[in-house]
């Protein structure tokens, strides 16, 4: 929770030890901070259910065409239709046909998940662009600058070492405070 600061472009400006004229190099990274994906479990309601059967089609005799072995399943707030006819059983074809559609439900609730992932991490990490900075680590003065809130540290090495509570604080004050102001208003 206290990480979820470090998202955005963090620029990164240093002198490569290739650099023979002195100049200073910039770069930037992007990063996006998002929670583990959790597994999907999908719960199916019978009353969200129309089963509907029919009899079966295709080669299987005269018994093909007397009794409605053929099972198709409606999942009424998906609209998602499964239909199967491939057991002489209607017991059978019903279970197999919840199967299928317990897996493709399943299938629409993970897709769904990927793409509420994939646009918080586009949401944080923007276009990448270096103007979009959001923290700037500056190797030859030694200085880590964290643009939102204006604060300066001249402690490089520790940052990059993963001591990262001056930073973290100080961005968790600042939000805390904007977000007061804003009940306040």
């Amino acid at each position: 929770s206290r990480l979820k600061y470090e998202s955005g472009t963090h620029r990164v400006q240093r002198v490569p030890l290739t650099e023979s004229g002195g100049r200073i190099h910039t770069s930037a990274a992007t990063v996006a901070v998002l929670p583990e994906a959790e597994d999907v479990d999908v719960a199916i309601d019978a009353k969200d259910l129309r089963i509907d059967t029919y009899c079966a089609s295709g080669a299987g005799g005269q018994y093909v065409n007397r009794t409605e072995t053929a099972i198709r399943i409606t999942h009424l707030p998906t609209g998602l239709v499964v239909q199967c006819q491939d057991e002489k059983s209607q017991l059978k074809n019903k279970e197999k046909a919840m199967k299928v559609l317990r897996a493709r439900l399943k299938a629409r609730a993970e897709q769904e998940q990927a793409d509420a992932v994939a646009a918080d991490r586009k949401h944080q990490v923007g276009s990448g662009d270096r103007s979009e900075r959001i923290r700037t680590y500056n190797f030859p003065q030694g200085r880590v600058t964290d643009h939102r809130i204006g604060l300066t540290i001249h402690r490089i090495d520790d940052v990059l070492s993963g001591d990262l509570d001056e930073l973290l604080a100080a961005l968790i004050t600042a939000d805390q405070a904007e977000r007061l102001k804003q009940v306040n208003e």
